[in-house]
């Protein structure tokens, strides 16, 4: 694998990473590393490993009967292993491929994450409030706290959604084709907060958009067959590539 990244300061990590489904080999012995306070996007075709690196910083494959996974993963280089998963899924938050509020109003579902971690009930409006001006979405909802969530756009959805994440505090924010559901304008959206939220946390995004990856992200992973071909800087990657196979990926000779 290439790789051309300054690997001080990394929020996520792994060392000779494999994962089984079964029998079948996902991931094969992926070193990567994403650095503190950027976006890091990964690339590549369908069923290619992608969402299955992503889902292993927040534990969730472990869910998934007959996973397998031997290696290494760290969160702010301490071992996964060491973290208990409750602590982890609050230092890393995540956000989905579509937009997924609860079945609750727009309030209930801002203030779940601060219910379930103990946070006192005093301290929730204040959270609510600082939480939907960081998605710019304080003024335009600030009136509908009792509206269910799912009458809201999908632009909006996915906006509270992304607060929704930011009200536990996390250190990361994990993002799967967060924008696959949206308009071209609302993605422009998205894209814009993504930008502005790395001042303040580390993203880590999984796209099929190459354009969406070249626009927001600092760094990009091209993976291919559950291998990680080639990481380096945005720039690099989709400019002087040194694996041809990511060439041929990024000019569209397959894929």
């Amino acid at each position: 694998m290439a790789t051309d990244t300054d690997m001080q300061g990394f929020a996520l990590a792994t060392e000779a990473l494999n994962l089984y489904y079964g029998g079948f080999h996902a991931l094969i012995n992926v070193d990567f590393k994403v650095i503190k306070n950027s976006i890091t996007s990964l690339i590549g075709p369908s069923g290619c490993g992608k969402s299955t690196l992503l889902r292993c910083f927040n534990r969730m494959n472990e869910l998934i009967p007959e996973v397998r996974i031997e290696g290494e993963l760290y969160i702010n280089e301490t071992p996964m292993e060491e973290i208990d998963v409750i602590d982890l899924r609050r230092r890393v938050g995540m956000v989905f491929q579509r937009p997924n509020p609860f079945p609750f109003s727009v309030y209930e579902n801002l203030v779940y994450g601060l219910k379930v971690h103990g946070v006192k009930r005093q301290k929730h409006h204040e959270t609510v409030e600082r939480c939907l001006r960081a998605v710019g979405l304080w003024d335009d909802i600030k009136d509908k706290f009792k509206q269910p969530a799912l009458t809201l756009s999908d632009e909006m959805k996915q906006r509270l959604c992304v607060a929704r994440v930011l009200t536990i505090e996390p250190e990361i924010i994990l993002l799967d084709e967060p924008c696959s559901a949206l308009d071209p304008i609302a993605t422009l959206r998205i894209e814009e907060l993504m930008a502005e939220l790395k001042k303040d946390y580390t993203i880590l995004i999984v796209t099929h958009n190459m354009q969406q990856a070249a626009r927001v992200s600092d760094y990009a992973g091209f993976m291919l067959l559950g291998e990680l071909v080639e990481f380096g800087k945005t720039d690099q990657i989709f400019t002087s590539p040194k694996d041809e196979r990511t060439e041929q990926y990024i000019t569209g000779r397959f894929g």
